[in-house]
């Protein structure tokens, strides 16, 4: 039986991953979007639902200085004697951290620092109880990966900090994972840069602080200088399963055209793990990751498909719902009109390191429809709601209702870098449905009134919003979003209906 990588698709770069009995949880980093790191849970390594997230209080994740591609970064989950341990990065605050929580949907903790800098921790719980605290940071003896122990209860560094390993030369040595089998300490970092180059390698010791034995089969993984469909792999985790196997989850990415430029992020794969007799692990096929690989040997446990349509008759929004950075209180309710959504804009924008009222879901597959019925009545030119597709404040696609010169209207506005350009159609009064086709090198935009039939209002293409052109770690978000150049109390309510996404091709 065949699987289909990635097993994560859509923004879900950096997972790391911890076995509890039968059952998986696997964890990724989010940057500036709020709730933070969301946890997933498997029985078969391959299908995979959301359960909840680890940060979803602001007193956990204050992300209002974060700036685009900053905010949380590389999670590592652990289980130990009754407890799921979260340790990563606040680049925009706090700086290493850890969460802990006795159920994997939460809720979880306070954070408890870590003094210890850098970035991409882990954790180690060894058999003695020890607790080992693993980081990459450029410190006084050069850039590698540091280690020191620490008081699990309370964070305390109970060791200074040591180097100790810097890679096999490689770029950005980093994403540390400690892990003890059968007796060894095995040392598994990424290297090369989460780009092109990206690279896995792995050196081992008899003891946590080293000397470290280098592998002599590094690099286990890498995609470098192939024409593979998936690029950029690395940055992997491992687990053993019940039967004794073992297997990797990494992040990789797929650029649709060539050049190479990707847009709907770096995401999730699985990779099974050999072991030489000498050994040493190896990811995949012979360190390559395939779209369609063999399955593990546990039972299929697919879980039930999303629907296609929310129509917010829910009391809380569902776990694909994300806001960017901490929402501003008042921005967005689902009380205010039942079954819908009501946003409220305030003067923050799309385009600051703010927070505006943004309600959004990944973007996960190239092909996809996504629509909403939005009921909104601009009260000035300066307020305006709609649908974004959004990688930063400088790349963004929107399709929005406004005011000019009085009158209603539908804009179509396409931001890139320095660069704006926008399409202006005549709307009447009342509701209008937002509509856009997905594909994997552009995106096409319609609107329809009431009675009216689909007007083609533009398209844009993929490769602006890539990661390529728009700098920084994250992917496409699609998001309802409204603006009002004054306080939100004040703001024209917006009010989306429902909001589809479909999938299409999957």
């Amino acid at each position: 039986m065949k699987y289909a990588n990635p097993v994560i698709s859509g923004f879900h770069p950096d997972p790391s991953i911890c076995r509890v009995e039968d059952d998986y949880y696997l964890v990724t980093s989010t940057f500036e979007y709020f709730p933070g790191v969301p946890v997933f849970h498997s029985k078969d390594l391959v299908n995979w639902r959301r359960i909840g997230h680890c940060l979803t209080r602001e007193s956990q994740l204050p992300l209002h200085q974060a700036g685009s591609s900053a905010g949380i970064y590389a999670p590592t989950i652990r289980h130990h004697d009754g407890w799921f341990y979260m340790v990563t990065t606040n680049v925009s605050g706090v700086g290493n951290f850890y969460v802990r929580s006795r159920k994997a949907e939460g809720p979880w903790s306070e954070p408890i620092s870590v003094a210890q800098g850098g970035i991409d921790p882990s954790l180690l719980f060894d058999d003695d109880g020890k607790v080992y605290f693993q980081s990459v940071q450029n410190g006084p003896q050069g850039e590698g990966i540091y280690q020191c122990v620490i008081r699990i209860e309370t964070g305390e560094m109970l060791t200074e900090s040591r180097l100790i390993w810097q890679g096999t030369g490689g770029n950005n040595p980093e994403a540390p994972h400690l892990y003890k089998i059968k007796g060894q300490y095995y040392l598994m970092i990424a290297e090369g840069g989460t780009e092109l180059g990206h690279m896995e390698t792995i050196a081992r010791s008899e003891n946590p602080f080293g000397p470290f034995e280098v592998c002599p089969h590094n690099p286990i993984l890498t995609h470098r200088s192939t024409d593979l469909p998936i690029q950029a792999a690395g940055h992997a985790d491992l687990v053993e399963t019940q039967d004794g196997s073992w297997w990797a989850v990494l992040l990789g990415i797929r650029p649709p055209t060539y050049p190479r430029r990707h847009h709907l992020g770096r995401e999730t794969f699985l990779a099974p793990v050999t072991w030489t007799e000498d050994g040493w692990p190896i990811i995949g096929d012979e360190g390559r990751v395939r779209e369609h690989m063999d399955a593990p040997s546990l039972a299929p446990h697919p879980w039930p498909i999303p629907t296609v349509r929310d129509d917010f008759d829910a009391a809380e929004l569902n776990g694909e719902w994300i806001f960017l950075r901490n929402p501003a209180p008042g921005s967005w309710s689902l009380e205010e009109r039942p079954g819908a959504l009501a946003l409220r804009g305030s003067e923050a924008t799309l385009d600051e390191i703010a927070s505006p009222a943004f309600v959004g879901r990944r973007l996960s597959h190239f092909d996809c429809r996504l629509a909403t019925r939005l009921d909104f009545e601009p009260g000035s030119a300066a307020e305006e709601a709609g649908i974004t597709l959004f990688m930063n404040g400088k790349h963004h696609y929107d399709l929005a209702v406004t005011q000019r010169e009085g009158r209603k209207v539908l804009i179509l506005r396409r931001t890139v870098g320095s660069m704006r350009t926008e399409q202006v159609f005549d709307c009447r009064v009342g509701p209008v449905e937002l509509r856009v086709r997905a594909e994997s090198q552009r995106f096409v935009f319609f609107f329809r009134e009431a009675n009216g039939s689909e007007i083609e209002a533009g398209w844009g293409e993929t490769h602006f919003l890539s990661t390529e052109i728009a700098g920084g770690f994250t992917g496409v978000i699609a998001a309802m979003y409204a603006v009002s150049g004054r306080d939100a109390e004040q703001a024209t309510s917006a009010f989306f209906d429902w909001f589809d996404y479909e999938p299409l091709n999957a």
